[in-house]
């Protein structure tokens, strides 16, 4: 396929990624553009972004285009202002017993300055959300869950709560989150402090770190599959910290949800809602590791996991004939519906029409032909790796 041929592809990719993101905000708020405004807000109109009502936030999906901006997280560096995700604090002295109840992964071993990656689960086995469980020490921990899902797991916090010497505090309201992802992540951050940034390494974190003057928790996770880092600032600090970044080096560029979703696609990396919800449980989605079903403190929703038969699971699918693959496009093999897309792409980086698809558990097999349904066509595709960027970043 030539690079023109791509290029326009991926402009009428991006102008779809647009209007789903803006359908998916109408279904949640109506056409209105009411909603919450994160800190940040300013800034993003008067950098000309094109602001979009998600999740009943007002945030920016792109800024100068969902493929430069990509692109540019991928060989340089993407600001994000994600102050629109939760922050839930649990502290007291009886937290690790309760974050190890409520929590797929463990946290009693990890070291203060650990972050660890799970999910919460029903009783039923399906997600409540999943989310990144911040250790600041024995006796208090830092819950950062999906902005969507936030009411509801604070709602669910409370309702599983069982009498423990602890309090659950939602403090999302008082932090501004900002995050600087891509090969040059590192060197822009590090000018803005004098703190040694080679020393937190992935999935650690620093608290109380002065970073333009800010005081600053700074982490090492990331939603794109590039080295980067999380900013957790006071919510009136969080536009001096996003003027200051975007200062410090022109190769850094305000990125949009646009990017971020099409970023973490490409790194394989699930979008709650998407290859997991409230009726794909964690197994299915291919999220195992993360779930410790012979850990010492049985978790909620363990059970369930356990003795559930694994009828689906996740594959990769790249389009072999015309068309885009998209979000609950069926399946088929033998002309039998076997499953369905649940995100698709067209990567920027590497050219391909690309889908995670959630199929029936060993109908099929890397290389093995299928069709998938578009509109009226049944249309070839190949069951591919997911690892889609091993060996495919340019």
């Amino acid at each position: 396929m030539s690079k023109f041929i791509i290029n326009i592809k991926l402009k009428i990719a991006s102008y779809f990624i647009i209007i789903k993101v803006r359908s998916k905000s109408k279904e949640q708020e109506g056409d209105s553009m009411e909603g919450k405004k994160t800190p940040i807000y300013e800034r993003h109109v008067a950098l000309g972004g094109k602001v979009v009502n998600y999740a009943g936030w007002l945030l920016p999906v792109q800024y100068e285009g969902l493929i430069p901006e990509h692109e540019a997280v991928r060989n340089k560096a993407g600001l994000f202002d994600v102050s629109h995700m939760g922050e839930i604090l649990v502290e007291g002295p009886d937290a690790t017993a309760f974050v190890e109840k409520i929590f797929t992964n463990r946290v009693e071993n990890a070291a203060v300055g650990r972050i660890v990656y799970g999910l919460m689960l029903k009783e039923d086995g399906f997600p409540v959300d999943d989310l990144l469980v911040y250790k600041r020490g024995e006796d208090s921990y830092l819950l950062v869950v999906n902005a969507a899902n936030k009411d509801k797991d604070v709602d669910w916090l409370n309702a599983v709560y069982n009498g423990e010497n602890l309090t659950i505090e939602d403090v999302s309201d008082d932090v501004g989150q900002l995050a600087v992802q891509g090969p040059k992540a590192e060197s822009i951050v590090q000018m803005l402090t004098d703190v040694d940034l080679s020393e937190i390494k992935p999935f650690r974190f620093m608290e109380d770190v002065k970073i333009a003057g800010v005081n600053t928790l700074i982490s090492r996770t990331g939603y794109t599959g590039e080295d980067g880092f999380e900013l957790y600032v006071d919510a009136v600090d969080a536009p001096i910290l996003w003027d200051e970044l975007l200062s410090a080096d022109e190769d850094l560029v305000p990125a949009g949800l646009g990017c971020r979703d099409t970023l973490r696609f490409e790194a394989s990396l699930p979008l709650y809602g998407h290859e997991i919800s409230e009726t794909v449980d964690p197994l299915e989605g291919d999220l195992g590791f993360f779930v410790k079903l012979d850990k010492p403190v049985e978790f909620i929703g363990r059970e369930a996991l356990k003795n559930k038969p694994r009828s689906r699971a996740l594959y990769g699918l790249e389009l072999k004939g015309r068309g885009m693959l998209r979000e609950g496009y069926e399946v088929l093999k033998d002309d039998a519906v076997i499953g369905y897309i649940t995100t698709g792409y067209l990567s920027p980086i590497l050219g391909k029409n690309i889908a995670n698809a959630l199929l029936a558990k060993d109908s099929v097999s890397v290389g093995e032909e299928v069709m998938v349904q578009i509109r009226k066509s049944a249309v070839p595709a190949v069951i591919i790796d997911r690892k889609y960027l091993k060996g495919g970043k340019k």
